[in-house]
C-alpha cells in the first residue's frame, strides 16, 4: 500500500521534531545545526526548512511540544485526587518533578526564555501548565480554600517559584527539600477556616 504525500509530510515532520527535540534537550540551542537535524532524521535540508523555515522555526515547534506534555502531565497528576488542595499540591510537584527531563529543563527553562523572548515563552506556558495553575488556584478561592484574591499575580509568582525550584532541582538540588518548601509555601496561602 503506498503511503499518501500526507502521510509522507506527517512523518517527515515527526523525524524532524523527534531529532530536534533531542539534539536541542542533550546540546542546548546555540549548539544545533538544522542541516545536522535533517541528515539524523534521514530527510533532506530542504525538507526541513519546507517545515519549519530555519532553526528557531524548529525549537518554537519543540517548545510547544514539550510545553503541551509538560501541561498534560501536570493535570494529569492533579486529576489523581479529588480534594481541590490535593490537585494543586499534586500538580505542582509534578512540575517539579519535570525539571529533571533534560527537555524540560535546557528547552523549556533555559533556552525558551532567551530564543524566543520572555513574552512568547510565558504565552507558551499560560497556554499549558500555568493555564492549570491558574484553574486550580480559582478554584481554590471559590471554594475559599485559599484567600478571594485575585488569581493572575499569584499564579505568576507560583510559577516562577516553581520555574526557578524545577531548575534548582535539574541542576542537582534535593528534590524532597524542594517539595518541603513549596508544601511550606503553599500552606501559607491556605485560609484558617
Amino acid at each position: 500500500m503506498a503511503v499518501s504525500r500526507a502521510e509522507q509530510r506527517a512523518a517527515t515532520r515527526h523525524a524532524l521534531l523527534a531529532e530536534g527535540r533531542r539534539r536541542f534537550a542533550n546540546d542546548g540551542y546555540h549548539h544545533v545545526v538544522l542541516a545536522e537535524v535533517a541528515q539524523a532524521a534521514g530527510v533532506t535540508k530542504g525538507a526541513a526548512y519546507h517545515h519549519f523555515d530555519n532553526k528557531a522555526g524548529l525549537f518554537r515547534a519543540v517548545v510547544r511540544e514539550v510545553q503541551q506534555e509538560l501541561g498534560e502531565r501536570v493535570a494529569t497528576a492533579a486529576e489523581d485526587h479529588e480534594d481541590l488542595w490535593e490537585q494543586l499540591r499534586a500538580g505542582c510537584r509534578a512540575f517539579l518533578a519535570a525539571g529533571a527531563d533534560p527537555a524540560v529543563r535546557q528547552v523549556l527553562l533555559v533556552d525558551a526564555p532567551t530564543v524566543l523572548g520572555w513574552d512568547e515563552w510565558r504565552t507558551l506556558d499560560e497556554e499549558s501548565s500555568a493555564r492549570h495553575l491558574a484553574e486550580a488556584l480559582t478554584a481554590l478561592a471559590a471554594a475559599g480554600i485559599i484567600a478571594d484574591q485575585p488569581v493572575e499575580p499569584l499564579a505568576r509568582l507560583l510559577s516562577g517559584a516553581m520555574n526557578e525550584a524545577a531548575l534548582w532541582i535539574a541542576r542537582g538540588g534535593d528534590t524532597q527539600a524542594a517539595e518541603q518548601a513549596l508544601d511550606r509555601l503553599l500552606a501559607g496561602l491556605r485560609t484558617s477556616a
